[in-house]
């Protein structure tokens, strides 16, 4: 098993996370808590004046993500799996979404397998210029006008991906691409427990 803390940079020490695990005749289930210990780095408020339809969507100014964290030091964003000691899994057949809304990549981080249909859609009434920056997989930049049919791509190999927008400098998101089904991300801050899902028992 091991965390990922994707967003983590700034931090003196992540902190090791409680955890249980329940045994079951089709798997187990881990559970925990993710938190750091020293001061995160703090977040930066967002400019979007030059892009108004964005900024209007938002009825507070909105800050960047690069740590997300809440009550009782916990920590969002964090991907959580297992690196060893469980087998590869097929691809599900259901694509893993990203939506760009409000110049924001929804969500900011997402797992998924390898070889899992991604689709990426633009909610916006301007242009955006996706460009992942994989090391092992093929790299690609494509431009996604207003009202243009959603973007689908897969990855063949297992990798963790920054994303950015070239239109948009203050855009980034993360795609977590694994080999099984055997992963979390820790969710909103105030819910700092977070399930290793097992095909079996995953909705």
């Amino acid at each position: 098993m091991r965390m990922n803390p994707i967003h983590a940079a700034g931090l003196a020490v992540l902190a090791a996370w409680a955890i249980v695990m329940y045994a079951a005749p089709n798997g187990g289930t881990i559970s925990g808590t993710v938190t750091y210990e020293g001061t995160p780095a703090k977040a930066k408020p967002i400019d979007m004046s030059k892009e108004p339809s964005c900024a209007k969507q938002h009825a507070t100014p909105i800050s960047t993500e690069t740590v997300v964290t809440g009550a009782n030091n916990a920590l969002e964003n964090v991907v959580v799996y297992v690196s060893a000691g469980a087998p590869d899994q097929g691809a599900p057949s259901q694509p893993v979404k990203v939506d760009q809304k409000g110049c924001q990549y929804i969500p900011h981080v997402l797992a998924f397998q390898v070889n899992q249909t991604l689709e990426i859609t633009n909610d916006d009434q301007t242009s955006h210029n996706i460009h992942p920056l994989p090391k092992v997989n093929r790299e690609w930049n494509k431009s996604q006008p207003p009202g243009s049919p959603p973007i689908t791509d897969k990855y063949d190999k297992a990798e963790f991906i920054p994303v950015k927008c070239n239109i948009h400098p203050w855009m980034h998101g993360n795609f977590a691409v694994l080999k099984n089904s055997h992963f979390a991300i820790t969710e909103a801050a105030e819910i700092s427990r977070s399930p290793i899902c097992h095909r079996e028992s995953t909705p």
